[in-house]
């Protein structure tokens, strides 16, 4: 595809779509105030430099005839968006073609040279110009010198793992707290020093790269308490490291029992997981030798941990978090060596909570002990009567079932249900009292009900008795119930009787919008206001959205005086907020007369 027709991609109309009024206007700015420089121009592709709180590079090139982007900004790396850089450059590589045939792809002699030109003029040079040429650059480029050295040090250098040690050192390091924008581009240098310990793997060097990962992973360690990892980058550089070390760890195949010991350690005082399941990740690499050394060190640390029961629920961050990481280890041996039991045993030193009992109830379970499972499941429901774990309770119920113990099943789901009624918890009394039969699901439905409206009774009256009570009583758990057995029109009476959140207003006005126009106009209307008055430029946006649906219901009700008295009210209520009105009469005013 030739340039021209990369540019046609480029119009005004298209970049609008791309970016969004906002972001065109501000690109618009950075190009007419000279912010491009660096435009470079050439068959399907077009870069440049645009000067914003830093110098951002951008590109835009096409792809399977589609037109394809980057740039070096913070936004595009968050959401890869049309940015006002990309924007910008684009407006620049119009005005280009437009005064000049440089770029049109024409044989004039006046072209600029392209990356084509370049490399035959490098093909030309001889070495020691070419090294002149790159050490220069590399003098002013930090990335690149910091490729360049690590390539001499793989290539033979006798220094390599001091100077891998050394990169490794200044990747990891960095000036104070590494924020979420930073963030990507702090990762970005890590991935470069993993990509030169990787090549120096390939070139036959697995033990030193064992130790070089472990350096790096030590460094991390430390660096990871002052990194916001929101998107999980760092995460994966650990698992990519991880991932390197078992490789070299395959290849130089270091001492089992020595390497046992180094990953037991590690994987026991580790608070980011490093070599976390390390028993079952190294096993063909630990042998039995190494795995009877991980076995002694973990059951020697296993023995000093003390046993809880259900009085002691509350562990202190510290302790529980140890207890995890050796019970793990040692729930990881004890698969290892197939033994139920065992692993019972293990899980069965703390019963802190019902979940545990839950635990040993599912392992009983799958491994086809289904009486023991029922008696831990049973068990761990009489130790905790009060303050069960759901998850238990239905487990229990789901065996009582099998076991065609229907009532026992009922009576667990139904204390589910009363202790915390949602529509959740709905859905699983009618599960299991529809094995019942439909009568007997009938029954329990009414009663699930009729309690449901005993409770808001209840709650009301606990209102008016004490108004700091946050929790309001209205009915949209009823409503909610309703709408989930697709009766639309009850859960509208319900609403309209006792009320009920905002969110599920909203959906009953978009569900009665067809049919019942007048009612959904209802709603709508009653919420601008509210939202308005929310104060903040989300809410405004927020409003004008209700305002669109109140529009259309307006006219298709063939009552349009009415929608512009409407909205007349709105603009004289709310004028004093100046960010509101502009978005009213963007909105309104620029479409008043297409209706």
């Amino acid at each position: 595809m030739s340039n021209s027709n990369l540019l046609e991609l480029l119009s005004k109309k298209r970049l609008l779509q791309l970016a969004g009024p906002q972001s065109y206007s501000r690109g618009e700015a950075y190009f007419e105030n000279g912010r491009v420089t660096g435009l470079h121009i050439e068959d399907n592709f077009i870069r440049a430099q645009v000067a914003g709180t830093k110098t951002y590079r951008t590109k835009l090139w096409i792809k399977e005839n589609s037109l394809e982007w980057s740039c070096t900004c913070p936004l595009f790396e968050s959401d890869e968006v049309f940015c006002k850089h990309l924007v910008a450059i684009s407006l620049a590589a119009q005005e280009s073609s437009s005064h000049t045939t440089e770029y049109t792809g024409s044989k004039s002699k006046a072209r600029p040279l392209t990356s084509s030109d370049v490399e035959q003029y490098l093909l030309k040079q001889d070495k020691k110009t070419l090294v002149a040429i790159l050490m220069e650059q590399a003098r002013s480029d930090d990335g690149l010198y910091d490729n360049l050295r690590m390539k001499a040090a793989i290539s033979g250098n006798q220094s390599a793992v001091a100077t891998l040690k050394h990169t490794i050192r200044e990747a990891v390091g960095w000036d104070g707290f590494v924020d979420y924008r930073s963030a990507r581009e702090y990762t970005r240098g890590l991935y470069n020093v993993i990509a030169s310990i990787s090549e120096y793997l390939e070139h036959g060097n697995a033990a030193e790269v064992i130790d070089l990962t472990e350096y790096f992973l030590k460094q991390l360690e430390v660096q990871m308490n002052y990194i916001d990892d929101s998107d999980g980058f760092m995460s994966d550089i650990l698992i990519e490291l991880q991932e390197i070390h078992y490789r070299a760890c395959k290849i130089a195949k270091p001492d089992p029992g020595k390497l046992a010991k180094k990953l037991f350690n590690w994987e026991l005082n580790s608070d980011w997981e490093i070599f976390y399941g390390s028993i079952e990740n190294y096993s063909d690499i630990l042998g039995e030798k190494g795995k009877q050394v991980y076995r002694d060190l973990a059951e020697k640390e296993w023995n000093k941990i003390p046993s809880i029961g259900h009085e002691k629920e509350h562990v202190n961050v510290i302790e529980r978090g140890n207890r995890f990481r050796i019970t793990k280890m040692m729930e990881a041996l004890a698969r290892q060596s197939g033994d139920v039991e065992q692993l019972v045993a293990i899980k069965a030193k703390d019963l802190s909570l019902p979940y545990f009992y839950l635990e040993i109830a599912e392992i009983y379970k799958e491994a086809g002990e289904k009486d023991k499972a029922l008696e831990w499941a049973e068990q761990g429901m009489k130790k905790f009567p009060k303050h069960g774990d759901t998850r238990l309770c239905e487990f229990l119920a789901d065996e009582y079932q099998r076991r065609k113990h229907f009532d026992d099943a009922i009576k667990l789901i139904w204390q589910i249900f009363t202790e915390h009624q949602d529509l959740e918890n709905y859905k699983l009394l009618k599960k299991h009292a529809a094995r019942g039969g439909k009568k007997i699901w009938k029954q329990w439905r009414e009663k699930a009900l009729d309690h449901i409206r005993k409770e808001i009774k209840k709650r009301k009256a606990q209102e008016k008795k004490n108004r700091w009570l946050w929790n309001a009583a209205d009915h949209s758990i009823l409503v909610r119930i309703y709408l989930w057995e697709k009766n639309t029109d009850q859960a509208w009476q319900e609403a309209q009787q006792g009320g009920c959140s905002e969110e599920l207003w909203f959906k009953l006005a978009k569900l009665r919008e067809k049919e019942f126009p007048e009612d959904a106009l209802s709603v709508y209307q009653t919420f601008v206001d509210p939202t308005i008055n929310q104060k903040n430029n989300q809410a405004y946006r927020e409003a004008i959205d209700i305002l669109k649906k109140i529009k259309q219901l307006f006219i298709r009700l063939n009552r349009p005086t009415e929608w512009e008295n409407f909205l007349e009210t709105i603009k004289a209520a709310h004028k004093p907020k100046r960010n509101l009105m502009k978005l009213l009469n963007k909105e309104f005013n620029a479409t008043a007369t297409k209706n």
